[in-house]
């Protein structure tokens, strides 16, 4: 398995597009040499964005928090989340009534800034849904695992409503060695006890690599081809097979959910081939 260095790997590329936990930060917080890196593709003029399934908080919150931690230059312009994807999809589909969603006030943000009205499904009465537009699954917390679960499903079963996932993670880190059920499990949890085909968003569905490219053509306001982006991320099943399937270059690193021991393996084993391989972007 050839370990490349991450900067030489950069420099082939006009933009590169970084998956935030795994590769910027972790449970601890910023990531050894990330802070080197950034000011290294500012000075080499190469352009970057963040993608993340993130959509527990909104750009601005999550710019802020890489601010805090020493990195203003990810700025809330060089963020995007999955809940923008999905904040989109309900600002072109869903244009009345009541959206019920899962998750944290601060969470809700994507919902209401579309204009609709929001309710969180902790104060769901179940003898009055007859206002409800579409159902959106944003957190992991801010609700009642067992109670507030069970009422999504009879609401699902009582109402025919589209079910967006605003992020289609299905597990994050806690820590080195635990991991924490994230919203695109809770999806795989409802959707079958539901009988309804949810509406995902997020790496690897291709929505968020369509909305990154063309994000970053008008914000650059420069010709980008495909062959000019690279995606990097620390894991297989969405960061790489996402870019792989957008048809962009792609750079696995071994900062996050795959360690060097497992990556030859897991790489032969999925078939999910990235074009490079770095210990991290501080190489």
């Amino acid at each position: 398995m050839d370990i490349q260095s991450f900067k030489e790997v950069a420099k082939k590329y006009k933009v590169i597009f970084l998956d935030s936990y795994g590769v910027l930060r972790n449970y601890q917080g910023i990531l050894p040499g990330v802070r080197d890196m950034i000011k290294f593709l500012d000075d080499e003029g190469i352009a970057y964005y963040v993608l993340t399934n993130d959509a527990s908080r909104s750009p601005i919150q999550l710019a802020e928090a890489f601010a805090s931690r020493g990195i203003p230059e990810i700025t809330v312009e060089k963020i995007i989340s999955s809940g923008m994807i999905a904040r989109e999809y309900l600002d072109n589909k869903v244009n009345s009534g009541t959206v019920v969603y899962l998750g944290t006030e601060r969470s809700a943000h994507y919902i209401e800034s579309v204009g609709l009205n929001t309710l969180s499904i902790s104060e769901v009465d179940l003898s009055n849904m007859e206002d409800f537009t579409a159902m959106v699954l944003l957190d992991d917390e801010g609700f009642d695992w067992n109670y507030d679960l069970t009422k999504a499903v009879n609401i699902l079963r009582k109402k025919s409503l589209p079910v967006i996932v605003a992020n289609s993670d299905e597990t994050y880190p806690l820590s080195k060695d635990h991991v924490s059920i994230a919203v695109g499990g809770i999806a795989d949890l409802l959707e079958p006890l539901s009988d309804k085909i949810f509406i995902r968003f997020g790496k690897p569905d291709s929505q968020i690599f369509h909305f990154a490219y063309e994000y970053a053509v008008t914000d650059l306001q420069m010709s980008i081809s495909k062959r000019d982006i690279l995606m990097v991320g620390d894991t297989l099943k969405t960061d790489i097979i996402g870019g792989n399937k957008f048809g962009i270059d792609t750079c696995l690193v071994l900062s996050g959910n795959i360690q060097a021991k497992n990556a030859e393996v897991l790489i032969s084993a999925t078939g999910i081939i990235p074009n490079y391989i770095c210990q991290s972007v501080a190489t």
